[in-house]
């Protein structure tokens, strides 16, 4: 993990209330959409990578899953969605990790969510080891759903650059080991008034072959 990076998200989540920065939406709607698409029991596994304050934590547990997992490389983060939840934070479970250095268990989510990550790997080695991580974390299966800034979306997000995408793209980067199912597109209204254009691609994780 980058201390850099790292104390970067520190300090937006220390300097900034969870309903200001520019990625907030009080409700995730796409997201939930694609979940409630996958057909998941309340049993099923499910992690939001980058979830940070999102409320998506919140969101699930109200419609009964009973098995989430937030990761977020900002503790400040975590800590102030473990805040918001009060004594639902006990039903979730919370990793303070680089995504594409932490070693996940093998099969451990019937469905990996990120709608804030993805985009800041400019490095096309960072972005292998994220596809990597997602092929050993998913079980044969499994739903992957990743939103990123479109082609006309930002080129900077929290003074920190990003690869933004099409529906193409996102499709090649996980070409190996995954069905593409569908994708979609969102104009997002930030806080503060600005439209952010979003691309999602969702995808079925295959065999196990590749890992």
């Amino acid at each position: 993990m980058s201390n850099n990076l790292h104390n970067h998200w520190e300090s937006v989540y220390q300097q900034k209330a969870a309903d200001t920065v520019s990625w907030y939406r009080p409700h995730l709607e796409r997201s939930l959409d694609f979940i409630g698409r996958a057909q998941l029991v309340p049993d099923d596994p499910l992690i939001d990578v980058g979830g940070g304050t999102s409320t998506l934590v919140d969101d699930l547990l109200d419609r009964g899953h009973r098995d989430v997992t937030v990761l977020d490389l900002s503790e400040a983060a975590l800590g102030q969605a473990r805040l918001r939840l009060g004594a639902r934070a006990d039903q979730v479970r919370w990793l303070q990790a680089d995504v594409t250095r932490f070693t996940f268990d093998v099969d451990a989510y019937g469905f990996w969510h990120d709608r804030a990550v993805f985009h800041f790997l400019t490095d096309a080695e960072a972005r292998g080891r994220y596809a990597s991580a997602v092929r050993r974390a998913l079980r044969p299966g499994g739903h992957l759903l990743v939103a990123t800034f479109s082609l006309d979306g930002p080129a900077r997000c929290s003074g920190l650059p990003v690869m933004r995408h099409s529906a193409e793209t996102l499709k090649a980067e996980f070409e190996n080991g995954f069905t593409w199912i569908d994708s979609a597109e969102e104009r997002h209204v930030t806080p503060s008034a600005a439209n952010q254009s979003f691309v999602y691609g969702y995808f079925q994780r295959n065999s196990k072959s590749g890992i």
